[in-house]
């Protein structure tokens, strides 16, 4: 399977980074095709409503950022993991306007299952970034959700947090 991970968090060795490699391991482990984006690494912007792409861009975002680099591997991927820290309730807003860019697509082809991880300093934070991810993404994509995994404080980077999305990554 074609998966993609869209790695938002500013801290290329953070928590975050540390629950998708993980679950990178044991997904390579099964045979999966596994591409991770470092969105904060990259030049995204937001959307601008222009509608270019649903008019005369036919599919094609008029912006030529790093986003170009994503919507081959995006039309390619079965499975989309959305994973980030949590910021004020929600996801970091590097990937933020990376899923808004998703709507270039519309709904890309081949995709048909989602994960979400969420990395946090405390608990009781993620409601937010699951909603979003529930009824904004799931539905409107109609993904198949295959999780909500989260770490939080002394949950982050933990062996026994890293294990569960390490058997994850191998039960897909």
């Amino acid at each position: 399977m074609n998966i993609l991970v869209l790695n938002g968090s500013p801290r290329p060795n953070g928590n975050t980074a540390a629950m998708v490699e993980a679950f990178v391991e044991g997904a390579k482990e099964n045979g999966h095709n596994i591409t991770v984006v470092p969105v904060c690494q990259k030049s995204i912007a937001g959307c601008l409503a222009c509608e270019y792409c649903h008019t005369k861009g036919e599919g094609k975002c008029i912006q030529q950022d790093d986003m170009q680099e994503v919507y081959p591997v995006l039309e390619a991927a079965e499975m989309i993991v959305l994973a980030s820290p949590v910021y004020y309730h929600s996801f970091t807003g590097q990937l933020q306007c990376a899923i808004n860019r998703i709507y270039a697509l519309d709904k890309p082809k081949n995709l048909k299952k989602a994960a979400l991880f969420l990395s946090s300093g405390s608990d009781n934070v993620y409601g937010g970034a699951i909603y979003e991810y529930q009824n904004s993404f799931l539905d409107y994509l109609k993904l198949t959700d295959m999780g909500v995994f989260t770490a939080f404080d002394q949950q982050n980077k933990s062996e026994e947090k890293l294990s569960e999305l390490r058997e994850f990554g191998k039960s897909l």
